[in-house]
């Protein structure tokens, strides 16, 4: 008998006076728990959001759908970027008033080849507002989880308050298990033992969250 029969053995007499119950997982387990705290509304929900990403040391900016590009061609030049990757389903016109070189998001680059782009701007799936935290799924818009860990700067565009929901619970209702789930709660940070702060360990340095929706918003 090699280890894992020795385990599985171990399992089956445990579970050996358990009644079967062949009711599907998700009614089989009770769900009970609280899905959101408090009654806030739409604007106090996108409101947290951006209060909770500044907490957690992004830069937080606001604009309209007619203002979105100009901001991009701003914080790239700010920055100082020349060259900005660009997953394959980005919308155009988000980059159209920049001319800093594009990189395509490829299969093929290398972990060099990222390293050495200055800037990435993607979309993303939702965006929590209890946790601050953003949520990309790698649909065109967002591309490869690598192009948003590598590259130092990362400018992430958040539709308000379509794409705002106010916890996780509410979160994983729009997300799909079945794909690559990556979880942003402000620029990667670290600490050591003696709560040195050290950023970028993990991904950007980085990271810019502009919220864009319509009507007019001034920038922060």
């Amino acid at each position: 008998m090699n280890s894992r029969e020795r385990i599985l053995g171990r399992v089956r007499r445990a579970l050996a006076d358990v009644p079967r119950n062949d009711a599907p997982y998700e009614r089989a387990v009770p769900r009970d728990y609280v899905r959101e705290h408090g009654d806030r509304g739409a604007e106090q929900t996108v409101e947290l959001l951006a209060e909770n990403l500044a907490d957690y040391r992004a830069l937080v900016h606001r604009t309209d759908a007619g203002g979105l590009a100009a901001l991009i061609a701003g914080l790239l030049d700010k920055r100082g970027a020349t060259s900005v990757l660009v997953p394959p389903g980005l919308d155009e016109a988000w980059l159209a008033a920049t001319g800093v070189t594009r990189v395509a998001d490829r299969a093929e680059s290398t972990p060099g080849e990222l390293d050495r782009v200055d800037s990435v701007v993607t979309a993303c799936a939702v965006a929590i507002a209890e946790t601050g935290t953003l949520v990309l799924d790698g649909s065109p818009d967002q591309g490869r989880r690598r192009i948003t860990l590598v590259p130092d700067h990362h400018i992430c565009v958040v539709r308000v308050p379509d794409q705002v929901v106010s916890s996780v619970p509410r979160g994983l209702e729009r997300l799909a298990p079945a794909r690559p789930l990556t979880w942003i709660s402000g620029p990667s940070a670290t600490s050591d033992i003696e709560l040195d702060r050290v950023e970028g360990v993990h991904g950007p340095r980085t990271l810019e969250v502009v919220l864009v929706r319509q009507g007019r918003i001034e920038s922060t």
